[in-house]
């Protein structure tokens, strides 16, 4: 991947860029501000920091609903907003993408959902609703029974890059390797798109070694603020 796709802006303000670009068909947009529907996620992206900015989004926000917006630098919330979580986690990138070799995992649809569901609630990697698997493309595994026992996805899409996420494995299934094959499944398939993998995760969370020996490394800081109207 060229530099330029690094320092690209889109990877500066991720849910605006994926709203107003490649999943623009799924935004609800009102001019500086587009979110996704409300059973599918929660982030809502704005084009800059700006009061009329804030304006724009509140139009789309029901008043008992919490949003969460995903920017490089932090954003000074206006009166009127109540911030529920201000705090960093680190956004990854994947240049060194690895080939991926053997049966390619169990593609996961609508009929997956409820198990989906089930073993997010289990394991919460983080917000997974009833039509977020509508995002992007998900894989997993099941054991010879049937039961879904790992699984992970696509969700932030933009021109230039698809995000990684949903990435889980049941607790008694953990260190057979499943996580490391469904994330180098996906970034090998985002790259073949000519899309730049990338993930987002809480900067304490162990599962960044595994990311970096997939290939991915800390690219920026990203500042994520859940707030909600008042």
């Amino acid at each position: 991947m060229a530099a330029t796709t690094l320092d690209s802006t889109d990877l500066h303000n991720p849910i605006w860029s994926a709203l107003s670009s490649a999943h623009r068909s799924m935004a609800r947009m009102n001019g500086r501000a587009a979110r996704y529907a409300p059973d599918v996620s929660s982030l809502v992206g704005i084009r800059d920091g700006t009061p009329e900015a804030f304006a724009d989004l509140r139009a789309l926000v029901a008043a008992d609903e919490t949003v969460g917006l995903f920017t490089a630098t932090p954003l000074t919330i206006p009166d009127g907003w109540t911030v529920r979580v201000a705090r960093v986690i680190d956004q990854m990138v994947c240049e060194d993408v690895r080939a991926f070799s053997g049966p390619e995992p169990l593609v996961l649809g609508d009929a997956d959902i409820p198990d989906m569901l089930a073993l997010t609630a289990a394991t919460q990697p983080g917000p997974f609703l009833g039509r977020t698997s509508d995002m992007g493309h998900y894989v997993g595994v099941r054991t010879p029974s049937g039961r879904l026992v790992a699984m992970a996805g696509q969700r932030l899409c933009a021109n230039t890059f698809v995000e990684v996420s949903a990435v889980c494995t049941d607790a008694e299934f953990r260190g057979k390797g499943y996580s490391g094959t469904l994330v180098t499944y996906l970034a090998a398939r985002i790259h073949a798109e000519g899309r730049l993998p990338i993930l987002h995760v809480k900067t304490e969370n162990t599962a960044k070694s595994l990311y970096e020996k997939l290939g991915f490394r800390v690219s920026r800081p990203i500042h994520v603020a859940a707030i909600s109207p008042r």
